[in-house]
């Protein structure tokens, strides 16, 4: 029967069929609107682009499952929503990846020169560059497959080169040479960002620069990086440093080089920082090229791209810069130059993607100017990413961060930035338009939307011109990606487009998919992106945006230029001891294995339920098969149900399967169970809509959870049963009202779970429908949605009620040793208001806690063992014997108990300081928490009294 569900549940056997299920039928496309329909609210979400070599690790699935969460959330809530995906050419890295296969084959980049190489590189990614997708495709994530972008596609190329014009004609584009971080084994300068510093011991050596026109006069400087001194052009002291007064004016001769420098006074010397003397090498430390700047001094570069000293009339000409190190220490000190060397803490930069240690080095590379105003005078691309995430005069901001501790610190980098080297030397990635002239030796670039390559020097008018072999920096692509992706600079069909759809432009105008889905509406993303990727696309997502007129043709503000109206920044997945994940430890978890042994939704769920925001996520395998659990506790209750509706279906009973789809409603004469179970179902789903609002991924799972396992599965299905009668002669009425509610709350409870558990969901509920569904996936159905005050309180009192009492009796049945299977008599007392609670479900309680018949008193019976709360006394009638002295202990323990309780609220009641500053709702409880804990010692004492002699 289609109504038939495995016994065991096997995440393997459904998340395959599904994952793929989903992909081919472009389940989770979002067409384009019509132009003019009006769409409504839409919700989009970008993709942080991994790189094209990636495989995924748990902060990618992390990170991909809050976003699957809020996706699949605000699809079924009815929003039209846009989930982009895409990949980055991730220049660097890739071609460490390709260069590393040609040697293996014995040749190089440079044997097969540019074309042949950047044509490896796309056979490479045509070839291996999906792999990540194809594993976020098996793991459900609900992105517009159709969408798909890659970096170097012709129309997101469009937008890099008019971009880059664009800047370069505003004056914010520049060639300079200045001090990069240099990575010798990519080969190519690095941004900041890209250099991991690490902490080691090393040596702090001093050297002795004779004083020229002295025999016996040094001047000792200290230095980390020895070799260095070969480029070294000067020394710098302090114009008050008193020890060096008296060599103002004067030179040095530069030890193992006969050359002679000169002695230069800078304040920005510290005196106290080793002998106050420092040497000074322009081109191989930023500081120093800086004070060089100042003092008009030359630059001398002693190394290649390899880091190997170039000096051809060096003894150490060609030598690697660790080896040429340990070359002149050995000279220094033959020729009695050589000092103290002490032991020195270093905080050594290295590449994030080679791991070699960073140089420091004069290089001619391209800058944005991010603090400088354009020419109109508009503020700076700095000034304006500042005041997206500054408050406005309304005190609301266009960019709002969460957790919003990231706002200073995004705002701290911001105000602190430097102009952007966006230059790399590479040979894959997009090759900067700027054509150099060997005539006149000027630069020409093209002019924005000038599609055509220059066939001439725009100075000059020679044709000698060649184009700048430097690529751009990765991240000046992937920052543009939030208008790039929706069609800027919306070239017309002069200029042609390919890769672009009609509807991201219409002759030089922005298309329909620019003017529906942007601003995007939400960025979910790691920390260690927000200077990469986050700060990039604010700056130029709202430079370039602010120009494009608005759909009616008004013009843009601010909040209508940012790339994301949110920005939400996930936890870093740690393991289980809390230690950060990494290959030299050991301790990385590999989130497939985790899929594999688990099932996706296990991990899913596990990865939800801690992401709180701020707080870093302890990955504990436990967690994992606890959900696990879970699943297969809602497999079974599923299974249950089933086999109930195939009952009705044989005893003449019909549900129809029609009704689902909305929330389930109940009237004031069901029974307490039907009441209650929907009002819990109304309550769950009002706090998880509000803790998804909030990206309360944490307090959405802990709601579900407790529901469906709590609520549900151990009270609601132990209830349902006794309506459930299909004997002959039973009230069918009665029967196919319970199994109503029963199915109801069910399927709306599969789709308040569904974005967290997407493949469980779906399979369950095509089985419920018999596959003749209302829809082709859950995924496309309407979410749970209610107000506050559609809860009745009622049933949640009443039940609350019942649900202590059986809990009491179950404990009391425990204590006294009652048979698991005899059922007993019990005495309540209880105020006549919440009598009628228990008194008209005495079937439940009988069922439940097995109890042979309920009688109310105004009193227990003397020495019956008993319990008391704030609300009731309750009795087991047993003919055991109560153990006396047992339950004098007891009882005794149970008093001081609720004497130390008593004691600490009425200390805390009586603190008048606590009382006016603690929240009102804290101080209710309290008082509250007093009066219950003052009835219970009454009763405990009473109940002793009470006890006979013995």
């Amino acid at each position: 029967m289609p109504h038939d569900l495995p016994k065991a549940y096997d995440p393997t056997a459904i998340e395959d069929k599904w994952a793929e299920y989903w992909v081919r039928e472009n389940l989770f496309a979002q067409p384009t609107p019509t132009p003019g329909e009006p769409i409504g609210n839409p919700f989009t979400i970008l993709l942080p682009p991994p790189n094209v070599t990636g495989r995924l690790h748990m902060g990618h699935m992390l990170n991909q499952t809050e976003m699957d969460i809020l996706t699949r959330w605000h699809r079924m809530k009815g929003d039209p929503t846009l989930w982009l995906p895409g990949t980055d050419h991730a220049g660097i890295a890739t071609q460490m990846m390709v260069e590393r296969q040609l040697v293996s084959e014995g040749t190089s980049r440079t044997a097969l020169g540019r074309e042949a190489f950047e044509a490896r590189v796309w056979q490479w990614r045509d070839q291996y560059g999906k792999a990540i997708l194809d594993q976020m495709k098996r793991l459900g994530a609900s992105v517009d497959w159709q969408r798909e972008y890659f970096t170097m596609d012709a129309g997101l190329s469009i937008a890099v080169r008019e971009a880059f014009t664009r800047l370069y004609e505003q004056g914010l584009i520049y060639r300079g040479a200045y001090v990069v971080n240099w990575c010798p084994g990519c080969r190519t300068a690095v941004s900041d960002l890209e250099v991991v510093h690490e902490e080691t011991l090393g040596k702090l050596w001093e050297i002795r620069y004779p004083v020229v026109g002295s025999e016996d006069e040094f001047l000792t400087i200290a230095t980390t990086r020895p070799e260095t001194m070969l480029g070294d052009v000067a020394v710098a002291i302090h114009p008050q440093d008193e020890r060096y007064l008296h060599l103002h004016g004067k030179k040095l001769v530069l030890p193992l080089t006969g050359r002679e420098i000169p002695i230069v006074l800078d304040p920005w010397v510290s005196r106290e920082f080793g002998t106050g003397a420092v040497k000074i090498t322009p081109a191989h430390d930023p500081n120093d090229f800086a004070l060089g700047q100042r003092h008009h001094l030359p630059s001398i570069n002693i190394m290649d791209d390899t880091a190997h000293i170039v000096l051809p009339d060096s003894p150490y000409n060609g030598l690697d810069r660790y080896v040429a190190r340990k070359r002149i220490l050995e000279d220094l000190e033959t020729q009695g130059l050589l000092g103290a060397i002490h032991d020195h803490k270093l905080s050594v930069g290295r590449c994030d993607r080679s791991k070699d240690a960073v140089e420091p080095r004069l290089s001619t590379q391209w800058f944005i100017a991010v603090n400088k105003k354009s020419a109109d005078g508009r503020a700076s691309m700095a000034e304006t990413a500042i005041a997206a995430v500054t408050p406005g005069a309304n005190g609301e901001r266009a960019i709002r961060f969460t957790p919003a501790m990231y706002e200073k610190t995004y705002l701290n980098w911001m105000e602190n930035i430097h102009d952007w080297c966006i230059s790399r030397q590479l040979w894959w990635g997009h090759r900067i338009p700027a054509w150099h002239c060997s005539t006149c030796h000027k630069i020409t670039v093209p002019k924005p939307g000038q599609a055509s390559d220059p066939a001439a020097c725009g100075h000059c008018g020679s044709t000698a011109i060649t184009q700048e072999t430097d690529v751009l920096d990765t991240w000046f692509s992937s920052g543009l990606l939030p208008i790039s992706v929706f069609g800027w600079p919306f070239p017309g069909p002069d200029q042609g487009a390919p890769g672009l759809s009609s509807e991201t432009w219409e002759n030089g105008k922005p298309g329909t998919d620019f003017n529906t889905f942007y601003p995007t509406s939400l960025l979910v993303t790691g920390f260690d992106i927000l200077f990469f990727w986050v700060a990039r696309m604010i700056m130029l997502g709202c430079w370039f945006a602010l120009d494009v007129p608005l759909p009616d043709g008004g013009k843009r503000e601010l909040k209508d230029s940012v790339p994301f109206k949110d920005v939400y920044i996930h936890a870093l997945v740690r393991d289980a001891n809390r230690e950060k994940m990494s290959k030299t430890k050991g301790n990385v978890i590999d989130p497939i294995e985790i899929v594999k042994k688990y099932g996706t939704d296990a991990v899913r769920f596990t990865l939800a339920s801690m992401a709180s925001p701020g707080t870093d996520i302890a990955f504990n395998e436990a967690r994992t098969e606890g959900y696990r659990a879970f699943a297969n506790k809602i497999w079974n209750a599923a299974r249950f149900i089933f086999m109930n509706l195939d009952r009705a279906k044989e005893a003449g009973i019909t549900v129809d399967l029609k009704t689902l789809g909305q929330m389930p409603e109940t009237t004031a004469d069901a029974p307490l169970e039907a009441g209650w179970i929907i009002s819990e179902l109304l309550t769950a789903t009002f706090e998880v809509n509000q803790s998804l609002t909030n990206y309360r991924y944490d307090d959405a799972a802990s709601t579900i959870y407790q529901f469906f396992w709590g609520s549900f599965c151990d009270w609601y299905l132990e209830i349902v049963k006794l309506r459930l009668d299909f004997t002959e002669g039973a009230n069918k009425a009665a029967t196919t009202a319970a199994l109503t509610t029963l199915i109801q709350v069910f399927e709306a409870s599969l789709r308040l779970l569904s974005p967290f558990m997407p493949f469980l969901t779906e399979e369950i509920w095509h089985a419920i429908h018999e596959n003749n569904t209302p829809a082709r996936s859950i995924a496309l159905t309407r979410y749970p949605t209610t107000g506050a005050g559609a809860i009745e309180p009622y049933w949640a009192s009443a039940m609350g009620l019942l649900q202590s009492l059986i809990v009491e009796v179950r404990a009391l049945r425990k204590e006294i040793g009652v048979e698991e299977k005899v059922s007993v008599p019990i005495e309540v007392r209880i105020d006549a208001a919440f009598r009628p609670a228990i008194e008209q479900n005495k079937l439940i309680a009988e069922r439940l806690a097995r109890v042979e018949s309920v009688t109310f008193s105004d009193a227990i019976t003397a020495g019956v063992a008993s319990h008391s709360t704030a609300d009731f006394d309750v009795a087991v009638i047993y003919a055991r014997t109560i153990d006396i002295p047992a339950e004098c202990e007891r009882l005794t323990k149970e008093i001081a108990k609720l004497e130390k309780n008593l004691t600490s609220a009425e200390r805390q009641l009586g603190n008048e300081a606590f009382i006016s500053k603690a929240p009102a709702h804290i101080v209710e409880g309290l008082k509250k928490q007093e009066s219950e804990n003052r009835q219970l010692l009454e009763k405990a004492k009473a109940a002793l009294a009470a006890l006979p002699e013995g």
